[in-house]
């Protein structure tokens, strides 16, 4: 599942795989994050509905950051999905689709984190809850230096 990187700017939160999606972070911190998606047609089903999959993706990532938050500019923390578990309440067509993910409770290692994801009208799209683990290094807030090639190179991840 999810192999999250987050520094203190929400335009490095989210990379590679969570790009291809459209993802980005609209907010951010210690605790909390929320994630965007607008729809569009390649995350669709064959029944015209957002397909869970994408849903799944964007709980994974909220939920992930939501205990990976970082004040320290140029560091980084990073986690791992331990499980998930995702209940698909109703169907989305179009829009935007917001992702909130709250951290519930846990230790230096391991943490919880529930959310839910709305559509634009505030119309509940899907809920979940999982559990996830700190990488080494990542136990403390002020994580580690950030060491992707993004931050070697000074390349803006959007």
């Amino acid at each position: 599942m999810s192999d999250s990187h987050c520094d203190n700017t929400p335009q490095q939160a989210l990379m590679g795989y969570h790009e291809l999606l459209g993802m980005h972070v609209v907010e951010w911190q210690l605790g909390r994050v929320v994630v965007e998606l607008i729809i569009e047609p390649k995350h669709l089903n064959r029944s015209g509905n957002v397909h869970g999959g994408v849903l799944a993706s964007m709980l994974d990532s909220a939920l992930s950051l939501a205990g990976l938050h970082c004040d320290v500019p140029g560091n980084i923390r990073r986690g791992m999905t331990l499980s998930l578990t995702t209940t698909f309440v109703g169907p989305a067509k179009q829009g935007v689709l917001r992702a909130t993910g709250t951290l519930r409770g846990g230790g230096q290692k391991t943490y919880m984190s529930s959310g839910d994801i709305v559509d634009a009208a505030g119309n509940l799209v899907a809920m979940g809850e999982g559990s996830f683990r700190r990488r080494s290094g990542s136990e403390s807030p002020q994580g580690l230096p950030d060491d992707t090639p993004q931050a070697q190179t000074n390349v803006p991840v959007e």
